[in-house]
């Protein structure tokens, strides 16, 4: 199998990283492997050439020989692209990934939020909608159609403080799942090579509901955090912003309940699901202090424009995603 990662920062790298050293592993036993690429850019991919992806954890350090390349025409046609870049750069890398894309290549959606394929081939009152907060004049949906989608959600918590380097913090899983809800051979086999590289892979028959619920976790922390510079911890531990992060949720629950996404948890449940990972500093967070563009629209700007198709005012979110927008222009990061 072939297998190339679009994007190798935190999320990507550890994918990328994991993919290789079991395909090393395999080669070493002489039994078949899988054949993994990055297409990355600038410092990412001058780093990844010259001392490979290195992931640091708890447990050791792990440095991976990775073919990458800035050009997907020299990588080639591939069985299946992870689309692992953050969901505000997607738009602009769906330009660069069709060399990869033959007639029958899967492509591995990774993004946090509300991705492009969301509401294609889904019933209720959002069938077949078109998020322009998410992929602006459907330039994702163009080149990356529903049915070369496997959708995915990540939990784990990773970040890359330099070029080519992860730092693995916790969680080890990903979640996949066909969006027609199908146990298709090729989500199967995805599945079995991810697994092989040591990732903790569920196969969901609803991954659009494991998309929303992840979605309904990162809605306020991560906005919250690159506002006020606050780690999760923190934004949790204060009664006052909690109550706010919590009523927001409850606009978002009522929307995923009007899409056909519920989720039975109360707000001070998931708080209480996010506190017991720790007091880590969120991706939106790492994002804000490095000076680059925030996920916004997928996470709160999605919300709000569904909000409004399914008839759900989104005053607390609305705030959100103003007051972080505002601060996003501000230090020039949108």
């Amino acid at each position: 199998m072939r297998i190339c990662v679009v994007g190798a920062g935190a999320i990507g790298g550890v994918i990328a990283t994991a993919l290789a050293t079991a395909a090393d592993r395999a080669a070493a036993a002489a039994s078949a492997g899988t054949a993994t690429s990055v297409l990355a850019r600038g410092a990412t991919l001058a780093a990844i050439r010259s001392r490979g992806l290195r992931v640091e954890s708890a447990a050791g350090t792990v440095t991976a020989a990775v073919t990458a390349s800035d050009d997907a025409a020299e990588l080639g046609t591939q069985d299946v692209v992870i689309l692992a870049v953050k969901a505000q750069s997607a738009p602009a890398a769906a330009k660069s990934i069709a060399p990869l894309l033959g007639p029958d290549t899967a492509v591995l959606s990774t993004l946090n939020g509300v991705p492009w394929w969301f509401f294609d081939g889904f019933g209720g009152p959002c069938a077949g909608y078109h998020l322009d907060s998410v992929d602006p004049g459907g330039q994702l949906a163009e080149v990356v159609p529903v049915a070369r989608v496997i959708g995915g959600t990540v939990h784990m918590s990773a970040s890359s403080p330099e070029p080519g380097v992860i730092r693995r913090y916790s969680g080890n899983g990903i979640i996949i799942g066909e969006p027609d809800g199908s146990d298709s051979p090729r989500l199967q086999r995805l599945a079995g090579v991810l697994r092989d590289a040591g990732l903790d892979i569920t196969v969901s028959p609803r991954i659009r509901e494991d998309v929303w619920y992840k979605l309904w976790g990162n809605l306020t922390v991560n906005p919250v955090s690159a506002l006020t510079g606050a780690t999760a911890g923190q934004v949790l531990d204060d009664d006052l912003v909690r109550a706010f992060c919590e009523t927001a949720m409850l606009e978002a629950r009522e929307i995923g309940a009007r899409i056909g996404c519920p989720i039975d948890q109360t707000p001070a449940d998931r708080s209480v699901v996010t506190r017991k990972l720790g007091d880590f500093r969120t991706s939106m967070l790492q994002d804000a202090e490095a000076g680059r563009p925030l996920e916004l629209d997928a996470l709160t700007g999605a919300v709000r424009e569904i909000g409004m198709i399914v008839g759900v005012p989104t005053p607390y979110v609305d705030a959100l995603h103003g007051l972080t927008r505002l601060s996003a222009r501000v230090r020039g990061q949108r």
